[in-house]
């Protein structure tokens, strides 16, 4: 069996090791160990749906590949469901629109809108029918406004998370963001998909890699907070121009702070600027391997290309840059872990401790 151990004293801790970026039996077993006890967001645009609507997806296509469908059913209630039939495995929705039921094109096979078995032909002499299991699978949801999250064997909610997100982000009225597909990017990053994260977890490398976002935030002020599956760096701006403007209850009032940087383990990042919200989702490929979507929301545009929230793209290469050296570096065999920074890298060991902690 292979295990990982991180040494809950900072100070102490060694990082993890290089095989796990390396060894492709590691990375085929986070599949299972990781990715299916976490929470993944729902890639669905606005993520408002009316009632019968349906949404199918695959769930991080290319390494989970698991078919599953959102769908508002008759007692207008949002569900997540397998989207595979349970007779002989078909895929039964294959577009998003309108389902008040769900009838398999293969042979028949007909399911209410909630995934409960209806009828099937020619099943009148089979026993012991319908069972438990002929109805569609049920896959755990909930959501924060019009972002929806799916577990497959999720054992922790995410109250804390959202109500983390509501006390520092509420005063937007985040529910009224306007999606915005136009400015939505894709990256196909040559590393594997925890360096992503490691360097996304720290701004220890800011004035290093990026010399234009560090014009404009204050590094020496800039800190991370660690919740349990879950963690916010917050980027101080340097002038009071690119920051957010607070309620006067807001429990950062009076703070000039630049962006939230938001981190859901494994894979998800919700980053708030004064002009709205960037959501990040790293998706693993290969050991070596992941594609970074960069999905956007809209609150003021106005306020798009000043501050911390300026020129993604640009820093986005910046990253993919020093990441892709980095998964380079792992092959070395004079390279096995290094140690944390306990003052910039809390949030990169309380990534690892949540790796280890799944193994």
């Amino acid at each position: 069996m292979i295990k990982f151990n991180i040494n809950q004293d900072i100070s102490q801790a060694e990082t993890m090791p290089a095989n796990f970026y390396t060894d492709e039996n590691v990375f085929s077993q986070t599949k299972e160990k990781i990715f299916s006890s976490s929470w993944q967001l729902v890639e669905c645009g606005a993520g408002v749906f009316s009632e019968d609507e349906a949404y199918p997806f695959m769930l991080l296509p290319g390494f989970m590949n698991e078919p599953l469908v959102l769908i508002n059913n008759n007692d207008n209630q949002l569900k997540c469901m397998s989207n595979v039939c349970t007779h002989r495995g078909n895929i039964l929705i294959e577009q998003p629109g309108k389902s008040k039921s769900i009838v398999c094109a293969y042979h028949g096979r007909k399911f209410n809108n909630s995934g409960r078995f209806v009828s099937m032909p020619e099943f009148e002499e089979v026993q012991n029918f319908p069972r438990a299991c002929d109805h569609l699978h049920q896959v755990k949801l909930q959501s924060w406004n019009q972002f929806h999250f799916v577990g497959l064997n999720c054992n922790h909610d995410l109250k804390s998370f959202f109500t983390q997100l509501e006390m520092r982000l509420g005063f937007m009225n985040v529910s009224q963001f306007r999606y915005a597909p136009e400015l939505n990017r894709e990256y196909l990053v040559h590393a594997n998909w925890a360096l992503y994260c490691d360097n996304y977890l720290e701004g220890f490398h800011v004035p290093f890699v990026h010399q234009g976002l560090n014009k404009v935030l204050d590094y020496k002020n800039y800190t991370t907070e660690i919740f349990d599956n879950f963690n916010l760096q917050i980027g101080i701006a340097d002038n009071d121009a690119d920051c957010f403007h607070f309620p006067e209850s807001h429990i950062d009032k009076g703070k000039k702070i630049a962006a939230y940087y938001y981190w859901l383990f494994p894979n998800t990042m919700f980053n708030f600027y004064p002009w709205g919200l960037s959501v990040n989702i790293v998706k693993p490929l290969s050991v070596n391997k992941c594609k970074v979507s960069f999905i956007t929301y809209v609150y003021d545009e106005t306020q798009m290309q000043t501050g911390a929230g300026a020129n993604l793209d640009k820093v986005e290469r910046e990253d993919e840059a020093v990441v892709e050296a980095v998964q380079r570096g792992m092959q070395s065999r004079f390279y096995n872990t290094g140690r944390y920074s306990p003052t910039r890298e809390k949030g990169v060991h309380h990534f690892h401790s949540l790796i280890a902690k799944s193994f």
